[in-house]
């Protein structure tokens, strides 16, 4: 069976809609990691995704009465695309089963290349069901989106191009999956023609589907998987990708949604191009693998697998990039309710960059503040929180910390009652070190910070919002401040949101 593929793959149609896409060297990314980092560019297809190869593939080698009748498919991303594009070369019909909760832009893409949209249900298995009724009642023939020979032979020819694109030495190949249609091709020509380098798959943390069934020794049916990396959120990996996953991929990578979030920078860093999560799973597998095995020297390729991106998900990205990439540790500190506090926690802090700061005044005897600092190594964070400690400050690492990360940073805030006398206004702080110092140490002593927000958005000003406490009688010195201070500020006093959700 083996021996077939090879020769499928070698035989595959997929040129007449693929390109052979580049292998590409990351300079910036291989310095850091001490090897060698390729990127095979499956993202710069006409569809922004290696899902047309396999589906063409399967086209093609329909019989002339099955293109006749047409094709059918259950999507939402990727092989819909893939299977529109192929149907319009070939001319033949298709019909897309897409879940009612499919984005528009995806729909719209698709009908672009002239296929049928049915929208039905809720999830892919809603879709699947009902694509399968259609198929039977209009004699369609099913287009699998993995599990089926010739679509996994198609995905086989980026294997082949690797090959092909690199003849020196190659230390492992590292490939993103869902249902195993593009690990099970690459992994069938690769091993047969070059048995020496290592199949690394990756997959999420929360949907590893194929890891399981692997361990298992059969196939395992998840409950729920996770949908940030939805182009691999796939429950049930398939028959035939399973048997030659298990006979020819040599090891697993798991990995969470802020390396994957960090790996959509790291491609981005050294090709402007931004990856879909799915797309830079194998980016991310690469380089926690060079992590845990301590790899130098070695030459390892990356198949980034599409860039069909949200355009609304980039913010969370950018988010989440930093503590992905063990840039940014992020505490809850417990600070006195006194005089020239937040100033002793900012000498503490040193020279280190505050990513962000959150604090609320709301007890009269101690201040909990979110803050995030900027690190150069994953155990730093443990040494900060230690010097924190050291200079009196209890403290919580929340840098692996989920609901910190993804919602109390935005909600540390409200109303308080001990907040009187307090003026509220916006800066825009040039980001540099010794800013915030320099706002601390011309302030009036006697002035209480009753409200601090700041986030570093990469920019080269920093936006801050600042809770002031100024005795009325007081307003004179508090003009000379902000004149004598010579940063752009605004009165947010009366600003409605204000009023409505924090005095």
């Amino acid at each position: 069976m083996g021996q077939d593929y090879l020769k499928k793959i070698l035989t595959a149609r997929v040129y007449d809609v693929a390109i052979e896409s580049p292998m590409e060297h990351a300079p910036q990314l291989s310095a850091r990691l001490g090897n060698q980092i390729h990127f095979k560019r499956e993202d710069q297809q006409p569809v922004f995704s290696f899902k047309l190869r396999g589906a063409y593939n399967k086209m093609a080698h329909l019989p002339a009465a099955s293109l006749k009748r047409g094709v059918i498919a259950a999507s939402a991303g990727n092989h819909a695309q893939g299977v529109a594009l192929g149907a319009q070369r070939l001319g033949c019909k298709a019909v897309i089963v897409m879940p009612v909760t499919t984005p528009q832009v995806k729909i719209d893409a698709v009908k672009a290349r002239g296929a049928e949209v049915v929208l039905h249900g809720d999830s892919y298995s809603d879709a699947y069901q009902h694509a399968v009724l259609l198929e039977k009642k209009h004699k369609l023939t099913f287009v699998h989106p993995f599990d089926d020979p010739d679509v996994i032979a198609g995905q086989g020819t980026v294997g082949m191009e690797i090959l092909r694109q690199h003849q020196g030495p190659l230390d492992a190949v590292f490939v993103a999956i869902g249902g195993g249609g593009l690990i099970s091709g690459v992994a069938a020509y690769i091993k047969q023609v070059r048995p020496e380098v290592r199949i690394i798959g990756v997959q999420t943390e929360d949907s590893d589907a194929m890891a399981q069934s692997v361990a298992a020794g059969k196939r395992v049916q998840l409950q729920d998987v996770g949908l940030f990396s939805d182009g691999t959120a796939v429950k049930l990996v398939g028959g035939e990708t399973f048997r030659l996953v298990q006979k020819y991929v040599d090891e697993f990578v798991r990995v969470n949604t802020d390396e994957v979030c960090a790996a959509i920078k790291d491609v981005f860093t050294d090709t402007r191009s931004v990856l879909e999560p799915a797309g830079a799973l194998a980016v991310a597998g690469a380089k926690k693998w060079v992590e845990q095995h301590r790899a130098r020297g070695k030459t390892l390729v990356a198949i980034a697998c599409g860039a069909n991106m949200n355009f609304d998900r980039l913010r969370f990205v950018a988010e989440r990039a930093e503590v992905g990439e063990a840039r940014e540790a992020v505490f809850a500190v417990t600070l006195p309710e006194e005089r020239g506090a937040f100033k002793r926690f900012c000498e503490a802090v040193g020279p280190r960059n505050v990513t962000e700061f959150n604090y609320r005044i709301s007890d009269s005897s101690e201040a909990h503040v979110f803050v995030g600092l900027s690190i150069s190594k994953r155990d730093e964070s443990a040494a900060i929180s230690r010097a924190f400690k050291k200079a009196g400050f209890a403290n919580i690492d929340l840098t692996d910390n989920e609901l910190a990360k993804t919602h109390v940073r935005h909600l540390v805030g409200g109303r308080s009652s001990l907040a009187k006398d307090e003026l509220l206004y916006r800066f825009e702080f040039p980001e540099r070190p010794g800013a915030l110092m320099r706002f601390l140490n011309t302030m009036h002593p006697d002035w209480n910070i009753s409200l601090f927000h700041y986030r570093n958005q990469g920019a080269d000003y920093g936006r801050i919002l600042v809770g002031l406490q100024v005795p009325s009688h007081e307003k004179k010195e508090l003009r000379s401040f902000l004149k004598n201070l010579g940063y752009r500020h605004w009165d947010e006093t009366d600003n409605p949101a204000y009023r409505l959700f924090l005095r």
